[in-house]
């Protein structure tokens, strides 16, 4: 059996385009597996994996968690908002408490950036990456290629724009590490004050449109404003952010060609995208949901292989 080159998903920066290869050939697997009348695998019967979010989050939790028990995996979730956290407990502590448990795994999402490769230099156990802070989200990087790969094909050679709050997105930097890494040519758009300063040194694309943007590209993948990160106000209103960033259906029915639109949620419904076009056939937001489960499953079932 082929396997990862690396024990844990920590960054795309730490792993190979071999490894994303094989990442998406293990999820296309899983996928049947999830469209059959018994998702369920036996895979790993004896692995227990500890879900460690010390920052709120539905969707990427739920993907894992469902992932997870589909692969019969024991579960147990830890949530900080209720924890001894609060009370002074470090993160190291909280851990080697779980892991005391005799856990295999842990799938960890923390607000600080570089939490996940702190603790792999710590523990024993193979660890994933479920976001840290504004640094890094892998998986959900890993679903958004393998989503583009099913809708088109192949990735290299398309032309992808992030469009939307970059700065303070794991989501923008994780993808267009693995963009580029398959051989897409990426590109960012949004205001000025929502691009990080160097961003141009990782050799995208800036457009300051996002008419221009859509023109230009295959795929827009399209980013919340992520208010709850922004220390002071970046742009005068969502009102105005809309009006000049905001995507709608007429903006995209009167390109000259198709382009296909992601968003990797939640949706502020008449910011960045109105409901007419996150609902429209140019969407792929909800394939992307049923994507992430699988490449979820794959990301754990090769990673416990490595243990």
């Amino acid at each position: 059996m082929q396997q990862l080159s690396v024990r844990h998903l920590l960054g795309i920066k730490e792993i190979t385009p071999q490894d994303i290869q094989l990442i998406f050939e293990t999820a296309d697997q899983f996928k049947e597996v999830l469209n059959r009348p018994i998702k369920k695998v036996p895979s790993l019967r004896d692995v227990t994996i500890a879900n460690v979010f010390f920052e709120n989050s539905t969707r990427t939790k739920l993907s894992f968690e469902l992932a997870e028990k589909r692969l019969s995996a024991d579960v147990i979730n830890f949530s900080a908002s209720g924890s001894s956290v609060k009370k002074g407990e470090t993160l190291l502590d909280t851990v080697n408490n779980i892991l005391s448990m005799k856990v295999d795994m842990i799938v960890m999402r923390h607000s600080s950036p570089g939490a996940p490769h702190f603790l792999s230099r710590k523990i024993q156990a193979n660890i994933v990456n479920a976001g840290d802070g504004t640094h890094e989200h892998p998986t959900q990087a890993l679903l958004d290629s393998f989503s583009i790969r099913q809708k088109l094909g192949e990735v290299a050679g398309k032309k992808i724009a992030i469009i939307g709050d970059i700065t303070h997105s794991r989501v923008a930097l994780s993808n267009i590490f693995a963009l580029q890494m398959q051989g897409a040519e990426v590109a960012v758009c949004g205001p000025p004050t929502l691009l990080p300063k160097h961003i141009g040194d990782l050799g995208v694309k800036i457009f300051w449109n996002v008419r221009e943007a859509l023109q230009w590209c295959d795929v827009a993948n399209v980013l919340r404003i992520q208010l709850e990160r922004q220390q002071g106000k970046l742009f005068p209103s969502l009102r105005e952010y809309a009006l000049y960033f905001g995507i709608n259906k007429k903006m995209l029915d009167e390109l000259d060609k198709e382009i296909v639109l992601m968003h990797p949620g939640p949706i502020n419904r008449g910011v960045e995208l109105t409901s007419d076009a996150a609902d429209s056939h140019h969407s792929i937001i909800l394939d992307q949901v049923e994507n992430g489960v699988a490449i979820r499953m794959a990301v754990l079932y090769l990673l416990a292989s490595k243990g």
